[in-house]
């Protein structure tokens, strides 16, 4: 049995014998208490009304004889009471001992049968064996656990989850836990754990730029609002950080905010240039071929088609706050599209502008341009999926297709239909 086994159960069974003892105390003390004082009051009763009978005889309102018959009733009365009084026998020494038996073994059964325990023990195992060493690794005494320690893989990660939640206000440790999801490839959990290092230590740059890249890769290269919020915050403590510039510019690029992207990698490469180094013709490179991407995706974006799309006010509740959006380009006689947005449906409620492009081809050889220029009937479509998928279900919100003119680089979409 490990150390923490024993401790857990001498600790339940002391605290079973401590309820027992409270449940079976006043039995050695409080009836008969309750008995004494019964009698003490039946005694200053019959007192009293004797008094009383006394003084009715003085006063001449009762004669000899009346104060005598009172005074054998109230005799009688009170060697009932007591004779009542000494047939509640007190609970024999046996039947307290029963109950202080029963008691913990009642109450450990019921432990161990409502549920199995063995996950709660095997942890509890788990702790005593590597514990120590989760913790040496949280706290970076050590980069590499020894191999009688990761010949239970699971016992070391459990013991390192339950290390950190002990520990839970230490950013450090949730920085190691992070890396070690990251190893294991659970980005869901990486994050998190990252998250909740930059939210107590906000101040540490390399906390808060490990998180805003985790979260970009994570997103396919999408800065979301936490990583823009995390990155304002690295620029605000360092104005000149260069890693925050460069995810900035690559984050804005992404999003085809070009504007804001070629301002992010001009302050970049003012940066670079003052600060000179061994590497500054490397990193002024880098930047221009950035900027060349930024320029060639530019190009490619006025070349699309911008798509307005609305729903009819009859529909909106129709509308679950979990559902996709999907605006698309494609040829009428069918085939893959030759551009496609997926959005998340909140944006839609106020109307929303799509850009569709050669940025949003599904293959590279089957884009938008390379539609036109073969001339195809070209549609555009705009869905409501509940589902999320990609193909079409009933229930589902749709507009009237619109086809595309030749030269037509704006379209207005209304949903207004239930697929059936």
């Amino acid at each position: 049995m490990t150390p923490t086994l024993f401790l857990f159960f001498s600790l339940a069974m002391l605290l079973s014998v401590v309820l027992a003892w409270v449940v079976i105390y006043p039995w050695f003390s409080i009836q008969g208490m309750a008995d004494n004082q019964l009698m003490a009051v039946n005694v200053a009763v019959f007192g009293e009304r004797i008094a009383e009978l006394q003084a009715d005889k003085d006063a001449g309102r009762i004669d000899d004889a009346t104060f005598k018959a009172g005074e054998i009733e109230l005799k009688r009365q009170l060697l009932d009471a007591q004779t009542h009084a000494q047939t509640h026998a007190p609970m024999s020494i046996k039947s307290r001992a029963i109950v202080m038996v029963w008691i913990p073994v009642l109450a450990g059964l019921a432990y161990l049968t409502v549920s199995d325990r063995t996950s709660v023990f095997k942890l509890w195992q788990d702790m005593d064996t590597v514990g120590q060493v989760a913790d040496d690794l949280l706290t970076a005494k050590t980069d590499t656990p020894p191999k009688w320690a990761t010949a239970d893989s699971t016992a070391l990660i459990n013991a390192m989850q339950i290390n950190v939640y002990h520990h839970a206000h230490d950013p450090n440790r949730w920085m190691r836990l992070s890396e070690l999801f990251m190893a294991l490839q659970a980005t869901p959990q990486a994050l998190e754990a990252l998250s909740r290092a930059y939210r107590l230590d906000q101040n540490n740059d390399d906390i808060a730029m490990t998180y805003a890249q985790a979260s970009f890769f994570a997103n396919n290269g999408v800065l979301d609002a936490t990583a823009r919020d995390v990155l304002r915050g690295v620029l605000l403590n360092t104005p000149d950080h260069e890693g925050a510039m460069m995810m900035m510019a690559m984050g804005e690029t992404r999003a085809n905010n070009f504007t804001m992207a070629k301002a992010w990698v001009a302050k970049l490469r003012e940066s670079i240039t003052n600060q000179g180094g061994a590497n500054r013709q490397s990193a002024l490179a880098s930047l221009d071929e950035l900027m060349a991407t930024i320029h060639a995706q530019e190009a490619k974006m006025m070349a699309g088609v911008n798509v307005h799309v609305s729903v009819i006010n009859t529909l909106l509740p129709k509308i679950d706050e979990n559902a996709v959006l999907f605006v698309s380009i494609v040829d009428v006689a069918g085939g893959a599209p030759y551009a496609v947005k997926r959005l998340s449906v909140r944006e839609l409620m106020q109307g929303v502008t799509v850009s569709l492009s050669d940025l949003d081809a599904m293959m590279p050889e089957r884009t938008l341009t390379a539609g036109r220029e073969v001339g195809a009937s070209l549609a555009v479509n705009a869905r409501i999926s509940h589902s999320g998928e990609a193909v079409s279900k009933s229930g589902d919100l749709m507009a009237n297709p619109v086809i595309l003119q030749k030269g037509q680089n704006t379209v207005n979409l209304e949903i207004s239909q239930i697929v059936p």
